[in-house]
């Protein structure tokens, strides 16, 4: 197979699998989103929604989020990992929402990696899954898959993102994004497959 032919034959599987592909992290708007990816640095998505629901009561918009004690807010979330710097990211990008974009969540990459805690990752992932924009996060899973698949060198997430927007049809990033991650947890996690035990492994690399 051809880099290209083994890309086309694992979005063509993935698609069997993974029609539906629901946003793992519980929110219920592009603020609950952005603060519940924000904390899923380091942390299992399932952590994250054990945490957002008494942090939401608390405060489920910029304007509420901005008056409530970072430590207060750090105490909540102190499951998730890293409470000190996630608390204040928090705090700080809620406040910034309100004073530069009306509270609102702004639907772009600059705006988006300018606020506290949010890096290009956090970025892409509010962008595909609030607004719909196409983008390729690329978490652990991917990264692992996309080496492992002999997608691409797998030298650091950013080159990984470039290769898979190259090989991966445009408008199927933001569900390819899901369904990677989806099959790296159920069938090729890192120390359940080594590149030769699970379907796709088996057939992209020829075992």
């Amino acid at each position: 197979m051809t880099k290209q032919e083994r890309a086309d034959y694992i979005v063509a599987r993935l698609e069997q699998l993974y029609p539906e592909t629901p946003i793992p992290l519980d929110h219920s708007d592009e603020y609950t989103l952005l603060v519940a990816v924000l904390l899923s640095a380091q942390c299992t998505d399932i952590r994250v929604n054990q945490v957002t629901p008494a942090l939401f009561n608390l405060a489920n918009t910029p304007e509420e989020m901005m008056h409530v004690p970072v430590d207060e807010i750090k105490a909540i979330i102190r499951p998730c990992g890293l409470s000190p710097r996630k608390s204040k990211a928090v705090s700080e990008l809620s406040r910034i929402l309100v004073e530069k974009h009306g509270g609102k969540v702004p639907q772009d990459f600059d705006a988006l990696e300018e606020l506290p805690g949010v890096g290009h990752k956090t970025a892409s992932v509010v962008m595909a899954q609030a607004f719909n924009v196409p983008a390729f996060p690329i978490d652990t899973h991917i990264h692992r898959l996309a080496k492992r698949w002999r997608l691409c060198p797998g030298k650091n997430v950013v080159e990984t993102e470039r290769y898979l927007k190259r090989l991966m049809p445009r408008e199927k990033w933001n569900k390819l994004h899901l369904q990677i991650i989806f099959y790296g947890r159920e069938h090729c996690s890192a120390r359940g497959c080594d590149g030769s035990k699970c379907q796709i492994c088996r057939t992209v690399n020829g075992c």
